[in-house]
């Protein structure tokens, strides 16, 4: 019987190590990926601390993603590009005049790996012309890029997010207007329709009283004036005003000086 005892503690004392041990592993494992998470975001943090951003204030027609970012990758290493279409008024206005049929950008951003790249391409290609192959429609195009000093793409994500927050809030503003005007107007028809029907009521009973002879229009009965009548009371006379003793002339004289 104590041997058996003993073989049971044993073996609950080396489940409960064992259990022990499987939370040390289980917490040593989420420490672990914990710390490649830290080193990642860090690795993450210093490769933007080294980004940098141009910007081109103008986009040749014929250019889009794939072309820009055949063209600067020689340069250096790209890693995102973002191109602001034109205004799409703009666009259809561009279309009915017979011009070019394709997307047009107005501006852009180029994110390039390395700062020390981004201000050297910036440097370099400002103001020169953007050559390539002679039979491109963008070889006689001019560069108009600048580098954007402590500028980070976060920047720009929330600056688009600002625009597009404004934009939507204008078009709600729109349709509100527009929503009114439209309750406005139908209140308006509502009002006009009301009275051409009591207008052809009108008439169709004038043409009844022409028909039947009796051209003359009822006299309208209006209520009996009430007239209401008041006793007035008696009035009282100021008998205290009368009653009270008054000064003598002897008294007056002698006050102001007289004789």
């Amino acid at each position: 019987m104590q041997s058996e005892e003993s073989n049971e503690l044993a073996n609950g004392v080396s489940k409960e190590e064992e259990e022990t041990k499987e939370t040390v592993k289980k917490s040593q494992k989420a420490d672990r990926k914990k710390k490649k998470l830290k080193e990642k975001l860090l690795k993450e943090a210093t490769k933007a601390d080294n980004r940098g951003v141009c910007y081109l204030s103008r986009i040749p027609p014929h250019m889009d993603h794939v072309r820009l970012r055949q063209i600067l990758s020689q340069f250096g290493e790209i890693d995102r590009i973002y191109l602001a279409p034109e205004d799409p008024e703009a666009q259809v206005h561009r279309k009915k005049a017979g011009g070019f049929r394709g997307q047009l950008f107005s501006e852009g951003w180029v994110e390039f790996a390395k700062k020390t790249v981004a201000k050297r391409v910036a440097d370099m290609l400002n103001g020169e012309q953007i050559g390539g192959k002679k039979k491109s429609a963008i070889y006689y195009d001019i560069w108009n890029i600048k580098y954007l000093t402590k500028f980070k793409w976060d920047d720009l994500t929330d600056e688009i997010a600002y625009k597009s927050a404004i934009r939507e809030q204008k078009l709600n503003m729109v349709m509100s207007a527009a929503k009114r005007e439209k309750d406005f107007y139908l209140s308006k028809v509502e009002k006009s329709r009301a009275m051409t029907e009591i207008d052809e009521r009108m008439k169709k009973k004038r043409k009844i009283q022409e028909e039947s002879g009796s051209n003359a229009e009822p006299a309208q009965v209006f209520p009996p004036r009430v007239v209401r009548q008041f006793r007035q009371k008696i009035a009282i006379k100021n008998e205290v005003s009368q009653s009270k003793p008054g000064l003598s002339t002897d008294v007056l004289a002698s006050v102001f000086g007289g004789s």
